[in-house]
């Protein structure tokens, strides 16, 4: 909780915390301790299953005896800002009045770092409560750029996660996202667009279409946050700092010929040839 009679400016510490200065004006109802329960469990879940709604869910909880109603499990859900992930009818809404832009991923040969970032964001689960965590990732080398954490799904923490990125990276060719609200708001893509970035974004529902985000979702909550009961944001914060720097730096994957991210990231010419 953010003490708002103490001299110390709210910027400085919500810098401290690492989230953004906007996300502290922020004022969210309480979440009981039984619903976040529920909700880590739903999470574990929806790694294992993407494709599972809110029936389903239902019905996995209730054989493990969580005997929830699916419309409350669909209220969580929102709140952790997940979906079902499938191919079928409108299954992420855009914000109302923005742009959804086409897939540009599919049958291109990526080959380089730079050639194509991605942007997404996850529910991390706290002792008490849960942070956002939004990352912008090197499709090619899988290095995460640049990350931030956040209380709330407000636009100002995604937009400083890919200022950051440009800034110290320089531009990509295209920014692949999905068709969340999150990402089709005006505050990230004039960004881009500002930068002449080609705008890529998933498919409705699907999963695949920014599969190597998940992917890194996966290995994080199973390798680090599920391994930990953060008690406040700066514990999350910290926690993750250490973690990212080992997967960039250390982390081997078998699509990489057993390199880490920042061997891959770092060897490989970044700009397409004149």
């Amino acid at each position: 909780m953010i003490d708002r009679t103490h001299a110390l400016p709210i910027s400085a510490r919500a810098k401290l915390l690492g989230i953004s200065r906007g996300s502290v004006s922020y004022q969210s109802c309480a979440t009981s301790d039984a619903d976040l329960a529920i909700m880590r469990r739903i999470d574990e879940l929806h790694l294992t299953y993407p494709f599972a709604g809110s029936r389903m869910l239902r019905d996995l909880l209730a054989s493990e005896g969580i005997q929830v109603g699916r419309l409350h499990i669909a209220t969580l859900m929102k709140k952790m800002g997940i979906e079902a992930l499938y191919r079928g009818p409108r299954t992420t809404k855009p914000a109302p009045g923005h742009k959804v832009y086409p897939y540009l991923l599919r049958d291109l040969e990526v080959i380089r770092p730079d050639q194509v970032w991605a942007m997404d964001l996850t529910y991390i689960p706290m002792a008490r409560g849960f942070v956002d965590l939004a990352a912008v990732v090197d499709w090619y080398s899988r290095r995460v750029l640049s990350w931030r954490l956040s209380i709330t799904m407000e636009a100002a923490f995604r937009v400083e996660a890919l200022d950051e990125a440009l800034a110290r990276y320089g531009k990509p060719e295209i920014v692949n996202t999905d068709q969340g609200s999150q990402f089709t708001s005006a505050a990230v893509t004039d960004v881009l667009i500002q930068s002449e970035i080609a705008i890529s974004m998933d498919g409705r529902g699907a999963w695949r279409d920014n599969i190597f985000v998940e992917r890194l979702w996966r290995t994080v909550k199973y390798e680090k946050v599920y391994l930990h009961a953060y008690g406040s944001g700066a514990d999350a914060r910290s926690s993750l700092s250490q973690y990212l720097s080992f997967y960039n730096t250390r982390r081997s994957h078998a699509s990489l010929d057993r390199r880490a991210p920042d061997q891959a990231y770092f060897t490989q010419p970044r700009r397409a040839a004149a």
